[in-house]
């Protein structure tokens, strides 16, 4: 235990959970603003060591495990928090601000966790809160997404917990440490594939662009920042150096552009961007040396702000105009210039484009693969940039803001709320300060490796392959035009497995029900249970009442006896009675002796 004071900034967002559904206006607003501002307080002024331990039954839970690792994800986590808070200070229904709080509170208990059950504690509760951001958008379609993200992650949420229970029971340990490769069994691998889900890892991911897409604007904003790269930390935790994450990561940051082509919905393409740049986050962990993990670390910190900034501006244009799909929109740069400029910095960042952060952080993976002889992996996460570049640098700003003069629908009168803006205004800052100066960043990293982004060889390499694919985009931009069409991914299996589910049940097991074991019941089941109450009742009226009326008879005879031997009602028949059991007693006495 340090000696340092500890507060857990998790305390702060989960005490205020009761509070806010009951403040109102400015008071409300106060406290979302200030919680985030108080955790993050808390996060710069921490000190490495181990708090919060608590023994029961022999284990040993820590909440309060604090290292350079932890401290890296919890410094963009609660800076995330207040810059997602000022984003939803519009919102007037309370509920959007306790989930939101909720899912931050969460997240922070799995940085500091330092062992698995505490970890599976608060990594329920990230499936808790976010799951209450889908729901709360209240539509039919936000309802179904909601409850398929709710089922997913019970599934992800059991396979961790059955891999914790077989490790405890293999080691006697539940400390959140470090695995080996080469000793990883079933319980690591479960453990592993429950990270992997919450990492949303092909084919393991449908739920991400399904509930993403769907979340409130808000909800959306942190959702974005939270599940995935909390799994990254796991990763980077208990599985670096495990090869089969290079595999799964590069085949991430494929897939996620492949399926951006296909996307018209924009809140989904940046969903499936999502699993494109965690895929970076990924390959970094598996293939484990200093300088890749810590771009795995330096990626997750700049994704979470770029990725929030794209979110916060297509959600400012769903919250004016109602509309997210790009054969909807186009148009606005004329009435929406601010969300435009920002979300055109959040679509350089997520490209790589020098002076951005994605240029500081992206490349450090790439020159992990590049380091480790993986050279196949680095091809793969260069080309999956270049993707990354023509579809969420090119085909968001484009297709939302241009490509038509004026919009298909009747032009918005103003802009994004004004405290939208602001948390764009402050993203922007950071995803540009970052690209400038990385130092700040570098220094937080957790392990010893040294890193200079901006080598000329970098500079130039980079700005060939974004030139040239925005020449491939514009030379090829009649074939990219957005169509009102819905993509199917592997959720479709089951989605459409549920859907005959239900419709077995309708069909088959009703017609079961109604002709086989309803006349089952009518002829078997029913006469039988007839028979077996006329047996109980013959049973209790003949055998238990018969018995216990007998025994009482028998009873009430003896004492009827009894009275008459011993209240006789002469004295001279009570002594000699009396004297009669007093000598049976001294003979029997005597006798005994």
């Amino acid at each position: 235990m340090g000696n340092t004071f500890f507060l857990h900034p998790s305390l702060l967002f989960f005490v205020v959970l009761p509070v806010i559904p009951w403040l109102k206006g400015i008071w409300r607003q106060a406290v979302v603003l200030l919680v985030p501002l108080l955790a993050f307080t808390l996060v710069l002024g921490m000190h490495p060591g181990i708090y919060g331990t608590v023994n029961i039954n022999g284990l040993s839970l820590v909440f309060g495990r604090v290292d350079k690792l932890a401290l890296v994800f919890a410094n963009v986590f609660a800076l995330m928090s207040f810059i997602g808070a000022i984003y939803g200070l519009h919102v007037k229904e309370p509920w959007q601000q306790v989930a939101a709080m909720g899912y931050v509170g969460s997240a922070l208990g799995c940085v500091f966790a330092g062992d698995f059950l505490t970890l599976f504690l608060f990594w329920e509760g990230l499936m808790v809160f976010s799951s209450a951001l889908v729901f709360l958008r209240k539509t039919r379609s936000s309802s179904r997404a909601g409850y398929r993200y709710f089922l997913v992650h019970v599934a992800g949420g059991l396979l961790l917990l059955g891999g914790i229970f077989l490790h405890y029971h293999q080691s006697g340990s539940i400390a959140f440490v470090r695995f080996d490769q080469e000793s990883a069994g079933l319980a690591q691998y479960l453990i592993l594939a429950g990270f992997l889900l919450n990492a949303a890892v092909p084919p393991l991911h449908a739920w991400l662009p399904d509930a993403y897409g769907s979340a409130t604007v808000v909800g959306s904003v942190f959702m974005c920042a939270y599940t995935t790269k909390t799994a990254v930390y796991a990763l980077i935790r208990s599985f670096p150096g495990f090869e089969i994450l290079i595999v799964l990561g590069v085949i991430m940051a494929l897939y996620g552009v492949v399926y951006a082509v296909l996307e018209n919905d924009a809140r989904r393409l940046l969903s499936y961007h999502i699993i494109s740049q965690v895929g970076y986050m990924v390959t970094g962990v598996g293939i484990g040396t200093a300088l890749s993990l810590n771009g795995a670390c330096a990626h997750a910190y700049a994704h979470i702000l770029y990725k929030a900034l794209l979110f916060m501006g297509v959600g400012g244009v769903l919250e004016v105009t109602g509309r997210s799909r790009f054969s909807e929109l186009g148009g606005l740069w004329k009435y929406m210039p601010y969300t435009f400029v920002f979300t055109l910095i959040g679509g350089l960042s997520i490209s790589a484009f020098p002076l951005f952060s994605g240029f500081v952080s992206k490349s450090m993976v790439i020159s992990g693969a590049w380091a480790s002889h993986l050279q196949w992996a680095a091809l793969g996460l260069t080309l999956a940039s270049a993707g990354t570049f023509l579809h969420t640098g090119l085909k968001v700003p484009y297709f939302i803001w241009f490509w038509r003069d004026e919009p298909s629908f009747s032009p918005p009168e103003k802009e994004a709320p004004l405290n939208m803006l602001i948390a764009m205004a402050l993203a922007s800052y950071y995803c540009i300060l970052i690209g400038i100066n990385p130092s700040g960043l570098y220094k937080m990293l957790p392990f010893d490796a040294t890193y200079h982004p901006y080598s000329g060889a970098h500079v130039m390499a980079s700005l060939q392959i974004l030139l040239f694919t925005m020449l491939g985009f514009f030379l090829l931009i009649k074939k990219l035009y957005p169509e009102p069409k819905v993509g199917l991914d592997l959720d479709w299996f089951y989605r459409r497995g549920a859907s005959w589910f239900m419709a077995f049940c309708r069909n088959v097991l009703r017609m079961l029900d109604e002709q086989v074991i309803k006349n089952l019941h009518k002829t078997l089941a029913l006469p039988l249970l007839r028979g077996l109450a006329r047996l109980s009742a013959w049973n209790d009226e003949r055998v238990i009442d018969g018995f216990v009326d007998n025994s009482a008879a028998a009873v009430l005879r003896l004492g009827d006896h009894m009275r008459v031997f011993l209240q006789p009602g002469i004295l001279s028949r009570y002594v000699a009675r009396t004297l009669t059991v007093l000598a049976g007693i001294i003979l029997l006495a005597l006798y005994l002796r």
